[in-house]
């Protein structure tokens, strides 16, 4: 946790690599909007083209988006995935599978080892590490990532607390159990020696990151650091019908290209910064 006074943000993507959509996405809101940071799928449909991309912005900082949940794996494995080397959807159970089964748990360890490899693969370098659907608050996740990315020199690694006031909505029993969790993974982080963000803006809204929404946000942000990310894309493929449906990637490629957002930033005093500025 910061303890400067300052309110700072780190604007982020999730899902590089996943399609063309995506990518195009990302890159267009690097270069025309206020986007500075990517989280890469190593094993996404369009993960190739994700990395040309990546090396013709060396402003974009790109991290590893670890899949443990309803994406494509690395290796796989039939203990964790399925016939098309699939992960399921189903998060509680497999969270209980990663807890318990020690077939699981040595399956996941060498799944996310793979991810990080792939990533230094790519020659790119590692600017942080988070996973998909927040799967790393899960403790069995959380410890593989982040000894994983020690050996890849990892510096950062996502908290997803999203307080409920700036959002406006309610402390519900729900946020209260996820503090539970996202103290864990905090004191994983904290102990390994590496950097976290304050506050998280992305979970209530995700999908719908929209402009009016990012402008209202803004002058809400707390004290601290805030990462806040988004689901750009330029349109919905097939795959994104299927896992996001209703999410409005279109819109939230408008909030990261709106003049208005980038002015607001300015206005209340907000410093957009990088996760190797923590």
């Amino acid at each position: 946790m910061t303890s400067s006074s300052l309110r700072r943000a780190i604007v982020s993507a999730d899902d590089f690599g996943m399609s063309l959509e995506v990518n195009e996405a990302i890159e267009q809101a690097h270069r025309n909007g206020i986007l500075s940071t990517a989280s890469l799928m190593v094993a996404g449909d369009a993960a190739e083209d994700a990395i040309r991309r990546a090396k013709t912005m060396p402003d974009l900082k790109v991290g590893l988006h670890v899949v443990a949940i309803e994406g494509k794996s690395v290796l796989d494995q039939p203990a964790i995935t399925d016939e098309q080397g699939w992960f399921g959807r189903n998060q509680l159970r497999l969270g209980v599978e990663y807890f318990f089964s020690p077939q699981a748990r040595s399956a996941l360890r060498r799944e996310i080892e793979s991810q990080f490899r792939a990533f230094t693969a790519s020659g790119l370098t590692l600017d942080h590490a988070n996973a998909h659907k927040h799967m790393h608050l899960h403790p069995t996740v959380g410890r593989f990532l982040i000894e994983s990315g020690l050996e890849h020199r990892v510096r950062a690694v996502r908290s997803p607390f999203e307080p409920p006031e700036p959002v406006e909505a309610n402390d519900t029993l729900g946020d209260r159990a996820l503090r539970h969790w996202i103290g864990v993974l905090r004191h994983q982080i904290r102990k390994a020696g590496l950097k976290t963000n304050d506050w998280c803006f992305g979970l209530r809204w995700s999908g719908h990151m929209t402009p009016e929404r990012i402008r209202g946000l803004i002058p809400r942000l707390p004290v601290g650091t805030s990462e806040i990310y988004f689901h750009p894309a330029t349109a919905q493929d097939a795959m994104m019908k299927r896992f996001m449906p209703g999410y409005e990637q279109e819109g939230e490629l408008a909030a990261l290209l709106d003049p208005a957002v980038r002015e607001a930033f300015d206005r209340y005093g907000i410093t957009r910064i990088g996760w190797a500025d923590l």
